[in-house]
């Protein structure tokens, strides 16, 4: 709980969420002070003399000016222990099925919950001695937190010295002493089995790596044509109705990262009610288990107070370090930063500044630039560092689907891959309506390597390939249209239908089906070699006589456009198979004796 000083300010002015408090000598910027008789959560974002603006994170209906404010001395910080996992917090950390036990269906105003459950007890188990020298981010010992991830408990940032108590194996809470630390100033420093960190201030590590492994997210469009780094960066600009929900859902569900963040940023609430129903009964497809045991939820939805998004943002991110600094992958997906970016615009318009772009802040480029730094591949600090990861991936809502506007903009100046989502492609019901032509990754060359190595040494070339397949058919396409495809030779009407079956078989992913929702690497493969194989073969048959329009009425063509829905179990076998009925076509199939 957050400790109350003795002094009070005064409310003096209140516009929406910004509070102006005079009296407020002694308090520095960002610090959290509690506003009114009701106790509101608050932080200090502006201080000139004794008065502070105060952004409240509650509604501040009802409050008047005279009544106290509470300084808190302490920034806005986040619990990090055991139980962070599989819980779903609003913007600052509050739990909301124990706000649900406690108040209700809605979350009053002025209620104070701690982050962690300090009454469950929690099985730990030391793994260093008394007497060894530790420093901050070294390992004192392990809980169990869920069957899937192992809580490691970490030497707080900034602390070294030599060991002198280690909790023995058993059953604590976290408010327990876990181990006592003798610092370089002979000063004695005990930890609990919880710390807090500042949620603004980015938790240190001790250097970065290069982002060389890719973050396998199960979807073939992200995956195979524009893959993202573990430790990269990403965007999901698309307007209304294009499918940046249920793509990043995806990317929260099945992307191979140990830890999945996600927070649902000034989206809309059904939207959020169907990420909290559906989440708890997914299978993890890694583990077998529930994929809860590796998430955390956060929640701030549009119907509630606007200020508490910029916060959601900043929790979310460092509670996503928490667990890199364990040495684990962690996923974070923000849904959506054009609602944080509104928040910042709305607050920055009742605190009078001089507005940017759209009546943006001046500084929205480098608030995003802030947040997306937070991301990366690193080595963590202590004595024996790990390699651990965040990758952080942003939807944008540019209004009307416009990618110039400033959020978009300055996200795509800062994120090294762009998912760039189609209102043409949605409207054909084309899904994920992620444009394959529009979208990039500036990670390919440090990932070329790892595909060739780790999947096959042909994978490059038949990505290249099928790439260079898409940009020809864009060509026939604006040709087409034009002058009609009977104008076209029959070479190019073999790309155009090669074309159809990459985007149609291929790229099109059904996030609803049980077998398709998820694509391992290897079916990926198989998937795109099957369809350029047939590309080759229709080429050769026609070369010999075939006609165009008979050689994808054939079968085969049925079998590949079925491909998506073979079991992963199953697929190397019918794979295998199916390129083996493709490679015995012969021009006699479709009526034209061969020369000899």
């Amino acid at each position: 709980m957050t400790s109350v000083a003795e002094q009070l300010g005064i409310i003096e002015r209140i516009s929406g969420p910004v509070v102006q408090a005079s009296d407020m000598k002694g308090t520095k910027l960002y610090d959290v002070a509690r506003v009114g008789e009701e106790k509101l959560v608050g932080e200090i974002i502006r201080l000139i003399d004794d008065v502070a603006t105060i952004q409240v994170y509650e509604s501040t209906e009802g409050l008047k000016p005279g009544e106290p404010v509470y300084p808190t001395h302490s920034p806005l910080s986040v619990e990090l222990g055991p139980g962070i996992l599989r819980q779903i917090f609003d913007g600052i950390q509050r739990p909301l099925p124990v706000i649900r036990q406690t108040t209700g269906d809605f979350i009053t105003r002025g209620i104070e919950i701690s982050g962690l459950d300090h009454k469950k007890l929690w099985d730990f188990n030391p793994t260093i001695k008394v007497g060894e020298k530790v420093m901050g981010g070294d390992i004192l010992g392990e809980i169990p937190e869920t069957p899937t991830v192992d809580f490691k408990l970490l030497v707080p940032p900034n602390i070294q010295g030599t060991l002198e108590f280690i909790a023995p194996r058993g059953d604590y809470t976290v408010d327990e002493t876990a181990a006592t630390i003798k610092t370089v100033n002979d000063q004695k420093v005990d930890l609990l089995f919880y710390h807090k960190w500042p949620v603004r201030q980015p938790r240190p590590f001790s250097s970065r790596l290069p982002p060389t492994i890719p973050l396998i997210t199960g979807q073939r469009i992200f995956d195979t044509f524009a893959p993202i780094a573990k430790g990269g960066t990403g965007a999901i600009p698309g307007g209304f109705g294009t499918g940046k929900t249920v793509s990043q859902h995806q990317l929260a569900k099945w992307s191979d990262a140990k830890i999945v963040v996600y927070v649902g940023c000034g989206e809309r609430g059904n939207e959020m009610t169907d990420v909290l129903r559906e989440f708890p009964r997914l299978v993890d497809p890694y583990t077998g288990g529930p994929l809860m045991d590796r998430t955390v939820l956060i929640a701030n939805t549009s119907n509630m107070p606007v200020a508490a998004r910029e916060a959601s943002v900043y929790t979310g991110i460092t509670l996503a370090e928490f667990y890199r600094d364990m040495g684990y992958d962690v996923a974070m997906m923000a849904d959506s930063t054009s609602r944080w970016a509104e928040a910042l615009r709305e607050i920055s318009g009742r605190l009078e500044e001089m507005p940017g772009e759209e009546s943006y802040p001046a500084y929205l480029s480098s608030k995003i630039a802030q947040y997306y730094e937070r991301a990366g591949r690193v080595l963590t600090i202590g004595r024996n560092p790990r390699e651990a990861s965040i990758t952080v991936v942003g939807a944008v809502s540019p209004p009307g689907g416009d990618f110039s506007e400033p959020v978009t903009q300055n996200t795509l100046r800062i994120v090294k891959v762009f998912w760039g989502l189609s209102k043409d492609l949605a409207a054909r019901r084309h899904f994920p309506a992620i444009d394959y032509l529009l979208s990039y990754t500036l990670y390919w060359s440090s990932l070329e390597d790892y595909y060739s190595n780790t999947v096959n040494t042909e994978f490059p070339q038949l990505r290249a390939e099928a790439l260079a397949l898409l940009q020809k058919d864009k060509e026939l396409q604006d040709i087409v249209a034009l002058v009609g495809p009977d104008a076209l030779p029959s070479s190019e009407k073999i790309i155009l239908e090669i074309a159809r079956m990459l985007k149609e078989d291929f790229l099109q992913q059904n996030a609803f089906h049980d077998v398709d929702s998820f694509c391992n690497m290897k079916k990926q493969y198989l998937m795109l070699k099957t369809i350029l194989r047939y590309y080759d073969k229709a080429r050769n048959l026609y070369q010999k006589g075939a006609d165009v329009k008979e050689i994808f009425e054939h079968s085969s063509t049925i079998s590949i456009a079925r491909m998506k829905y073979i079991e992963q179990s199953e697929i190397e076998t019918k794979i295998t198979e199916l390129i083996t009925e493709i490679d015995g076509l012969t021009p006699r199939d479709f009526g034209v004796e061969e020369e000899y």
